[in-house]
């Protein structure tokens, strides 16, 4: 068990990982210096944005649900503290068009977990959402307790506690420094100057790639996701929070999903298909026509109120993948003080308080990361991301 008061931790990434990593090693009494090149919730993180989904449907994954669970506590307890609304729970409206296991398998687990979930008889979701064509539906689920985070406001709410209770946020580009005796010896800033610590946790999602090339290769892919916000009708209330729940819908023909309100953003839509690679720091941002194209066509196929509706905001971000959908959290296989926290994968940025409270456990000594999110269950498997769950919620 290593004295939290002695150690002086540095932590590379201020989105949803890092920060909150940060703020929990504070909170265990550390000295922490947290550094981001353009600062929390910036756009090009993968944490920037409007609007992230949390929900508990994870399939038979008893890990994920626990630390969903966890971290619905610490995002209420949050809220409370920092006198914030970050949390808006509108339910999410599951959808297949085909093989519904991912969430028929989960209802167990989140029964279990006191998150009320349960199949929606068609004919009753029909009543209740009828601002949604159904055709070519088989199944759907509703899952009470969902809904959605204020993303960048979440990141500079995590940063401005972890600063007023003591933290030091920096920002800077960071490079890692040399590693000697199985230690990492300091970080190299982008001015030319160095910083020491005792424990370095690098949480930069996707430019982890770019700060370990050789030990991640393209482990952590980066792929280019587009976000659209659709005009809604003046006055019409049916697509509004509070009316129309986060939908998501998984069939041979589509991944599309959306979320309601957005702080009057519009009809918020993204398509949940793997994109293009993408470079975070140097990519052109601006959406394209056929993505546009194609989301046209799905809102006005499932959504029929809403065709022809016009374009009032769009966005283009990224997941920072890994091969199989799981989170990468281990040490660096050759600096015992070097942690990788990362492999959000689209998914990660509703569990970041209960991941960065772990975290801040492993790195004192509490216990170590499941095997499955270990850095070598990725050898071998370098290439483009796969996605093996509906992996869900970005900005």
């Amino acid at each position: 068990m290593t004295s939290a008061r002695s150690l002086h931790v540095a932590v590379v990434g201020a989105g949803a990982f890092g920060g909150w990593t940060a703020l929990w090693l504070r909170r265990r009494g550390c000295r922490v210096t947290l550094l981001d090149a353009w600062g929390p919730g910036n756009s090009r993180s993968s944490s920037g944005g409007e609007s992230r989904v949390i929900r508990g449907i994870y399939g038979p994954d008893q890990v994920y649900v626990d630390w969903v669970v966890r971290a619905f506590e610490i995002w209420e307890e949050s809220e409370a503290r920092w006198n914030v609304r970050l949390y808006h729970p509108t339910g999410t409206l599951w959808m297949f068009g085909g093989p519904d296991d991912y969430a028929r398998t989960s209802l167990p687990y989140l029964q279990a977990a006191g998150l009320p979930a349960a199949e929606l008889d068609l004919a009753e979701a029909r009543r209740r959402f009828p601002q949604i064509d159904f055709t070519g539906i088989t199944s759907a689920f509703f899952e009470e307790r969902a809904g959605w985070l204020a993303a960048r406001r979440a990141c500079r709410a995590v940063a401005g506690a972890f600063i007023e209770e003591g933290g030091e946020l920096r920002e800077t580009a960071v490079r890692p420094g040399p590693v000697r005796g199985e230690r990492m010896e300091r970080l190299e800033l982008a001015d030319g100057t160095t910083l020491e610590a005792d424990v370095y946790a690098f949480a930069a999602g996707p430019w982890l790639p770019s700060l370990f090339p050789d030990l991640l290769g393209n482990a952590i892919h980066p792929t280019r996701q587009e976000i659209f916000f659709f005009g809604t009708p003046a006055g019409d209330p049916r697509f509004r929070e509070g009316t129309l729940p986060i939908w998501l819908e998984l069939s041979d023909t589509a991944s599309f999903y959306g979320i309601p309100g957005n702080d009057h953003r519009g009809f918020k839509i993204a398509d949940d298909a793997r994109g293009e690679p993408i470079d975070p720091t140097t990519a052109d941002r601006t959406p394209t026509p056929e993505k546009l194209t194609a989301a046209r066509a799905y809102v006005a196929r499932r959504f029929p109120a809403l065709a022809g509706a016009p374009l009032v905001e769009s966005r283009v971000c990224q997941y920072e993948n890994s091969p199989d959908g799981d989170l990468l959290l281990d040490r660096h296989p050759e600096a015992t003080n070097v942690w990788i926290l990362g492999g959000g994968s689209g998914h990660g940025f509703k569990l970041g308080p209960a991941l960065g409270e772990q975290a801040a456990g492993w790195i004192l000594g509490e216990g170590a990361p499941l095997p499955r999110f270990s850095l070598a269950r990725l050898a071998g498997a370098r290439g483009a991301s796969r996605r093996t769950q509906f992996d869900v919620g970005r900005s």
